[in-house]
């Protein structure tokens, strides 16, 4: 059975389902699509690269939103590809906007003016950031920032051993208790990615000033090509988190005791 690649086209740049879930945890997914707006054709790209994961993180819609049902949260996904704009950039960042992604060129990302650019950002960004933003203003000072993530086996060539990373900025909170429930698969800290690769913009931007548990999550594109491994790896995080949040929560009535 495939995968639900979410590229209908429709009018909505930024969907959130579950909005009423109860869950503290807010999930983020903001390379759910592969969608590009007829207005940029192909980008110059073939459809093979259309369907790849330099378009979208494939797998990791399915789970956030098995996550989603799981542990009765909040989802907040992109719907557009992040060749057209990726969401987890800021605008002054270059691969916002990638000239070039993996070893593959985007010719129809290259030498835009800066009017293009802005029309860009203000277009595809700018109502993603607001709805983030919006809704983590709605849930408050006990929200909980997740953001679900897929990368690939092989990358440039060079093949990946780690199953899933636990990525954080300045903040390692969530992910330190995340990482000491992880009892499945091979659990890193901030690899295949880090900080130091910006990828964190969802974190620093939206969970860091409002002093918010964070957290994100990337897991191997070939662990989740199917619903049924997406289930399989939904469960397993979703009891990841749950173990750490139970952890933190007590470490906290502990503090407050002292």
């Amino acid at each position: 059975m495939a995968l639900d690649v979410d590229i209908s086209g429709a009018d909505d740049l930024v969907a959130v389902e579950n909005s009423d879930g109860a869950h503290p945890v807010v999930l983020v997914c903001e390379h759910a699509s592969r969608h590009v707006p007829e207005e940029y054709g192909n980008l110059g790209l073939t459809a093979d690269h259309l369907t790849s994961h330099i378009a979208w993180d494939p797998g990791a819609l399915e789970t956030a939103r098995q996550m989603s049902a799981l542990l009765d949260a909040p989802l907040i996904h992109g719907r557009i590809s992040r060749l057209i704009y990726d969401c987890n950039r800021p605008p002054e960042a270059k691969d916002a906007i990638p000239e070039q992604s993996e070893a593959t060129p985007v010719p129809g990302n290259a030498n835009l003016s800066t009017e293009q650019r802005n029309r860009r950002i203000e277009t595809f960004y700018r109502p993603f950031e607001k709805q983030v933003s919006d809704f983590l203003d709605t849930r408050g000072a006990g929200a909980i920032v997740v953001t679900i993530h897929s990368f690939t086996p092989v990358y440039l060539g060079k093949t990946r051993e780690v199953e899933v990373g636990i990525l954080h900025d300045e903040d390692t909170r969530l992910a330190d208790a995340v990482l000491n429930s992880a009892d499945a698969f091979i659990v890193r800290r901030n690899d295949p990615y880090g900080p130091e690769h910006g990828v964190t913009h969802t974190l620093k931007h939206h969970a860091l000033p409002r002093g918010l548990l964070n957290v994100m999550i990337e897991v191997r594109n070939d662990l989740i090509t199917t619903p049924d491994e997406c289930a399989t790896m939904a469960g397993r995080l979703s009891q990841w988190m749950l173990s750490a949040l139970e952890v933190l929560d007590c470490q906290q009535v502990r503090e407050a005791s002292l």
